[in-house]
This record gives structure tokens, C-alpha cells and sequence, in this order.
């Protein structure tokens, strides 16, 4: 069984900054594409971000195409998202995830407010 371990999200005013992270164990030992899922209140979990296993594909949601940035370590199933010029509208619970596995974290709360 997969396990996440999210954390880096806190309060932050608009146009901040947050690097979250995600450790991923019980993989046994593969190296798998990683994901950021984010879900606000009252609204349906949604894609945010995409890393392959390689590192060398990214995919992002338009609604943070340049101000956020998916990276992770290389050979090892940890990702970070690093978030600048954060809005209002980025509020929400953000998850990792690994594409095709059911397994989710505990999120980590991203709250973007004066």
C-alpha cells in the first residue's frame, strides 16, 4: 500500500509564495509519475499538476500555467510544487497522488488570504 506524506501549506497573503512537498512510501522501490490534485471547499478534487517518472514531462492546469512549478527528486517518488504570485482562488486542500493507484494522502490546507 502506497502512502503520501504532504506538507508545506500554511496561510499566505495574495501574491505569496508556498513550496509544498510529498513523500510517497511503500512503492517497492519503483519509480512512478506523480501528480498535485487540489479540492476547495465545495468543489470537486481537480488536476493541478503532472511530473512523469523521469522528470522530463510536466503537465499544469491553465489556471496556474506560470505561476506554479512541479519538480521532483530524481529516482525517488518525493515531488514539490512550488506556488508564486498565489490568489484567493488557489484556497484549497492539495494532494499528491500517483496516476492509476487509488491511494490518497491527508492533503496539506493552502489558505491565500489578507
Amino acid at each position: 500500500q502506497v502512502q503520501f506524506v504532504e506538507s508545506g501549506g500554511g496561510l499566505v497573503q495574495p501574491g505569496g509564495s508556498l513550496r509544498l512537498s510529498c513523500a510517497a512510501s511503500g512503492s517497492a522501490g519503483r519509480v512512478y509519475g506523480m501528480q498535485w490534485y487540489r479540492q476547495a471547499p465545495g468543489k470537486q478534487r481537480g488536476l493541478v499538476a503532472s511530473i512523469s517518472s523521469g522528470g522530463d514531462s510536466t503537465y499544469y492546469a491553465d489556471s496556474v500555467k506560470g505561476r506554479f512549478t512541479i519538480s521532483r527528486v530524481n529516482a525517488m517518488n518525493t515531488v514539490y510544487l512550488q506556488m508564486n504570485s498565489l490568489k484567493p482562488e488557489d484556497t484549497a486542500v492539495y494532494y499528491c497522488k500517483i496516476p492509476g493507484l487509488t491511494f490518497w494522502g491527508q492533503g496539506t490546507q493552502v489558505t491565500v488570504s489578507s
